[in-house]
């Protein structure tokens, strides 16, 4: 909880552990075996987020997120941890600014992106195409580029590759080559991801992130996004594609700030280790250049898996702040 101008985070005997507000943008790892605590140190920390006036971004897989946007009921269960760590004088149940985000626009706000501002790197991950069809389709990337063509929903990425299907010819001297066969899967790939909901996805208006970048007008207290993601968690490569979409899209966007009092905004990206799963080479080198340099614009990144060994050395390398909950050694590797 947010106490002294600090996050109040656990205790050992009698030594009360905090983290400071300057070094949250540092990243960090929360990590345990299931039924650990993982889910409940991560609303802590998002609640205490906004009492700081931070807001926060989480992404809801299992649903049990949603309770922050009510004042809680006291039970003998929660006396027993606030009489532990000495909470009886400041803890106080109450509920806090948030905002329900859904990318089906079910049970939130829609969330709405153009094929083109997702580019044609993540979007060849998120149709798993092999490394001959993903130079294909940054081809017809680049052909609606140069003919100053809009791609923003799948029917105009459907109308392009047709396009560059039927002048392959022209197109292969100008661009390199251009089989009717990669043409076609990509088609194909694109017909199953409409299949999956990419209709409703892939549309316009496109989200602005600085919507999520907001402070409640009463009291200052950072605003609690919550994406509705246990439907999208259906299909992981589209929600580790969305995500690693959101911290590109905030780091091409937002100016340098360099050390801060605060962040300026903090992730939470539970089940992390999906982020990773068949990850190119090329790909995992544009996540670690977007978690080494995002902390100078002032936000923070959390993972929040089973085990530290889900997160690659090398971003694993830049979390500075761990927090680990009771893991469970039972192979060489644990």
């Amino acid at each position: 909880m947010y106490r002294d101008g600090k996050i109040y985070l656990a205790k050992s005997d009698e030594k009360e552990l905090y983290l400071l507000p300057e070094m949250a943008n540092r990243h960090g790892l929360i990590a345990g075996a299931t039924g650990t605590g993982k889910t409940i140190t991560m609303k802590v920390m998002a609640e205490s987020f906004s009492d700081m006036g931070v807001p926060v971004f989480l992404a809801d897989v299992k649903g049990d997120l949603s309770g922050m946007c009510m004042a809680g009921v006291d039970s003998p269960s929660m006396q027993e941890p606030i009489t532990r760590f000495g909470l009886e004088d400041d803890f106080v149940y109450r509920s806090f600014p948030t905002r329900f985000w859904d990318i089906f626009g079910e049970t939130g706000h829609p969330v709405r992106v153009t094929v083109s501002s997702m580019g044609p790197t993540l979007f060849a991950r998120l149709l798993g195409l092999t490394a001959i069809q993903t130079g294909v389709l940054n081809i017809v990337f680049r052909v609606a580029d140069d003919h100053g063509l809009l791609l923003l929903d799948l029917k105009d990425l459907r109308a392009m590759l047709q396009f560059v299907g039927e002048n392959r010819a022209e197109f292969t001297t100008m661009y390199g080559n251009v089989s009717a066969a990669s043409v076609g899967a990509i088609q194909r790939a694109v017909g199953v991801l409409e299949d999956q909901g990419g209709g409703v996805f892939f549309r316009e208006p496109a989200i602005d992130i600085n919507d999520w970048i907001r402070t409640d007008p009463a009291d200052g207290r950072g605003l609690i996004n919550i994406l509705c993601a246990d439907r999208l968690f259906n299909n992981p490569t589209m929600y580790s594609t969305f995500l690693l979409w959101m911290l590109t899209k905030l780091y091409d966007l937002l100016p340098e700030q360099g050390d801060m009092e605060k962040p300026k905004i903090v992730f939470f990206f539970d089940e992390a280790h999906l982020l990773f799963n068949n990850c190119s080479r090329s790909l995992m080198d544009k996540i670690e250049q977007v978690v080494r340099l995002v902390r100078s614009k002032g936000v923070g990144v959390y993972f929040i898996t089973q085990s530290p060994a889900d997160i690659p050395m090398t971003i694993l390398g830049q979390l500075g702040n761990r927090i680990q909950h009771a893991l469970r050694a039972y192979t060489p590797l644990d």
